[in-house]
């Protein structure tokens, strides 16, 4: 039984991708807020723009495709969680809200009791 470990290997080209991706995408988020005189469409064009140069870089290198094809996985399993109706979520919103309530009168009343065994009793320190 042969334990033989794979290893990828990362050419610098490869690098410089991934950084100029993350470059470009954060030049369209900064573009979007310099250009905050001119017209909504302008904005908007600058950050897709920027997205659009960010992920055609990424894809281009090993690790970007790694990267979204991790990301269109993630999405494809989004989909298959079962989701509660809006009843259950509500039934148990409330459990919740419940439960924090009960928790904050325990608390309190832990509070208040030492307060008062530590204060009154133990020092004799009247309010």
């Amino acid at each position: 039984m042969s334990n033989n470990s794979v290893e990828t290997v990362n050419t610098s080209g490869d690098k410089l991708k991934v950084t100029l991706a993350v470059c470009a995408v954060i030049a369209g988020v900064v573009g979007f807020y310099f250009l905050s005189g001119k017209p909504t469409y302008v904005r908007a064009g600058a950050l897709v723009a920027g997205l659009i140069v960010g992920v055609v870089l990424a894809w281009t290198s090993e690790l970007g495709r790694t990267f979204l094809g991790f990301a269109k996985e993630s999405v494809r399993e989004t989909k298959k969680v079962v989701w509660p109706t809006r009843k259950e979520a509500m039934q148990m919103t409330a459990v919740v809200f419940g439960f924090v309530v009960i928790m904050a009168i325990y608390l309190w009343g832990t509070d208040k009791l030492l307060e008062f065994l530590l204060y009154d009793v133990i020092l004799g320190w009247k309010k």
